[in-house]
């Protein structure tokens, strides 16, 4: 119940932070794509040469008095010490929510004897506004009999999730032999420097029995996709259904997604967030809600999260305002505003839909990061087509500060179609930040003397 008041709390910090910075702990958010030209591939997203990870935590299902079980960690490396008496208190704190998210999906478990493992992350953002990432793996431990799941959490500050999803396999494949084969892989792990984009590590391994293994982990080339799957959108919605999100989440509206893996809300949440490169979701953000956090439906402000189908019926009991909510597993809409048609401007819209529809049916010809360049060459080129001409509508000031010109910026759109959507769009949280760091650093570009 504490830690519920905690992030309850959190989230409603986050909501009257309007345009601040200093994100609130245990508001989960996207991580922030730094800003440069409209479309322009960020070339630094986490500096390399950091830690890989922070820790490496095990939850359990430890079983309560009541009959319940409640998720705790039994396993932590390396343990968190030297931190000054402030920096545990955060510590502490956000170490009390990672169980939550890791099984979000209440307190009724029973032992089972099999169970598919699935890879899930979440994002915390602490009150300094730094970002850490949590990484899952829920799997069976081995033995024989019925058993518990657990999860193997990995917190990083590092947004790459195909390549933390490797680390786990190999976390997993340790784990059926034992926790002690766990330590040095992690050890080894934690020494390395985080590569650059495109760039390798080779990590050496010993595991009994098969002795030294090498692995590699290669970052994306692509950097600002390191965190997305959009082959696992384009798999559960149709290209129609995806332009209604994304239209949604520019206007800044409230989205519920509905499926009942945790994988699942978990990649396409992210993939719709992505969908707004170079812009940023600055509301609040949780891919899976732990069941004691539902009533974040309640939020009059916007928020985009994941909720398990078997809450359904709960969430749709709240006292909800306007919410768009999609179904992932049937690949519909249960509830929409109803003008979700009409937002883009008509001519854009169908050029990406025609767009998407090619990738769509190319999903058996390209890999997915093939995929994932595609569909985000697709979004920015709108964005291009909308916004690009923005830089020269900030009219510099001998002290190198910039001031945007919102009314000429409009004005100098031709289509009445699409300067009647823009004139929406600026108004908006993600629109404002954007250009709040562009009028903090200078870009020459033509127009913009």
């Amino acid at each position: 119940a504490s830690i519920g008041n905690f992030l309850r709390r959190s989230l409603r910090r986050a909501g009257r932070r309007e345009r601040k910075d200093g994100a609130s702990a245990a508001e989960n958010s996207p991580p922030r794509v730094p800003q440069g030209k409209l479309g322009e591939r960020s070339s630094v997203f986490y500096s390399a040469g950091q830690f890989f990870f922070e820790y490496l935590v095990l939850v359990s299902l430890k079983k309560m008095p009541d009959g319940c079980y409640e998720p705790k960690i039994t396993y932590q490396f390396p343990k968190r010490e030297n931190l000054l008496k402030g920096q545990k208190e955060e510590e502490e704190r956000l170490l009390q929510a990672i169980p939550l998210f890791c099984f979000p999906d209440g307190s009724n478990w029973a032992p089972v004897t099999e169970f598919t493992s699935e890879t899930f992350s979440f994002v915390l953002t602490n009150v300094d506004g730094s970002r850490k990432i949590g990484y899952c793996r829920r799997l069976l431990p081995s033995g024989r009999g019925v058993r518990l799941p657990e999860v193997f959490c990995i917190i990083s500050c590092l947004g790459c999730f195909g390549l933390f999803s490797k680390i786990l396999d190999e976390v997993e494949k340790r784990r059926q032999i034992s926790m002690a084969v766990i330590y040095p892989f992690m050890q080894g792990l934690r020494e390395s420097p985080f590569p650059a984009p495109g760039k390798t590590v080779t990590i050496k391994s010993f595991i009994p029995e098969s002795g030294t293994e090498l692995i590699e982990l290669t970052r994306p080339v692509d950097a600002h996709l390191e965190h997305v799957e959009f082959q696992a959108l384009l798999q559960r919605l149709s290209p129609h259904l995806i332009l209604h999100i994304f239209a949604s989440a520019m206007l800044e509206r409230r989205i519920i997604f509905l499926a009942e893996e945790l994988s699942v809300l978990s990649q396409c949440i992210h993939a719709v967030a992505a969908l707004l490169y170079p812009f940023t979701w600055a509301h609040t953000y949780i891919p899976v809600v732990p069941e004691c956090l539902l009533d974040t439906v309640c939020c009059p402000t916007p928020f985009m999260v994941g909720i398990q189908m078997r809450y359904l019926e709960r969430v749709l009991e709240q006292p909800m305002e306007e919410a768009l909510i999609v179904d992932l597993c049937e690949g519909k809409i249960i509830r929409a505003v109803g003008d979700e048609e009409e937002i883009l401007p008509g001519k854009l819209q169908n050029e990406m839909l025609i767009s998407l529809n090619r990738h769509n049916n190319n999903n058996n010809v390209h890999t997915s990061e093939q995929v994932n360049t595609l569909v985000s060459e697709a979004f920015v080129h709108f964005f291009v087509r909308l916004v690009g001409h923005y830089a020269s509508h900030i009219k510099w000031g001998r002290s190198g500060t910039g001031s945007f010109q919102e009314r000429a910026f409009c004005k100098a759109i031709a289509s009445k179609s699409c300067r009647r959507f823009v004139k929406k769009f600026v108004k908006t949280n993600m629109f404002s930040l954007f250009i709040e760091e562009a009028e903090k650093s200078r870009i020459p570009q033509e127009g913009n003397g």
